[in-house]
């Protein structure tokens, strides 16, 4: 993504920035917003250390996980960030991650960013499918994906040793054509180099 950025209806999808370290701590500091995510909590030196990891990452390099803030844009406040990873072997596959502030949950912002960033995948970056590999207690993420129009595509058993106990897991996709053939982004996307 480079210095581009991506907007949609109220968000807008951004390098994070060392500026954003008390929001982005508060919320990645919370075992309840961590729950599911494969990562723990961070203290403050962990969460600017991430932050200035991030700046010179690049989508364009597959096998890496590159991590964007996502930005209300009338209220100028950090409600989450989302990851954007390429698969090594297979560049035309993505996997997502959206992580949103347990303050920001419930108001339409992870549905919003994750298709704003599946536009962008599809439409500007040339992805064929992505991917999602999620907790199976995980409900609230396997429904806003379900209502993206991703399909269950596997289910994994006692896949991982996640946090203290195994953990199985549900695997989903949605190819371009399904996304091309009527769903297609739920939130109009521009890119600006601001």
């Amino acid at each position: 993504m480079k210095d581009k950025l991506i907007r949609t209806r109220r968000l807008k999808i951004r390098k994070l920035r060392e500026s954003d370290l008390e929001d982005f701590h508060a919320y990645r500091c919370d075992p309840e917003i961590t729950r599911y995510q494969g990562f723990d909590t961070f203290d403050l030196q962990e969460a600017m250390d991430f932050i200035r990891k991030q700046q010179d990452k690049s989508i364009d390099i597959p096998g890496e996980w590159v991590q964007y803030g996502i930005e209300h844009i009338s209220k100028r406040k950090l409600v989450g960030d989302c990851a954007i990873h390429l698969q090594i072997k297979d560049s035309l596959t993505a996997e997502l991650g959206i992580t949103i502030s347990g303050r920001n949950q419930r108001k339409g912002y992870a549905r919003e960013a994750m298709s704003g960033l599946m536009d962008f995948l599809f439409r500007v970056k040339g992805v064929c499918r992505i991917v999602e590999t999620v907790d199976a207690e995980n409900l609230a993420s396997i429904r806003m994906l379900k209502s993206l129009s991703f399909r269950q595509d596997g289910e994994l058993m006692e896949n991982i040793f996640f946090k203290g106990k195994w953990t199985n897991e549900y695997r989903f996709i949605l190819k371009k054509e399904e996304w091309e053939a009527g769903n297609r982004s739920f939130y109009p996307v521009f890119l600006d180099n601001k």
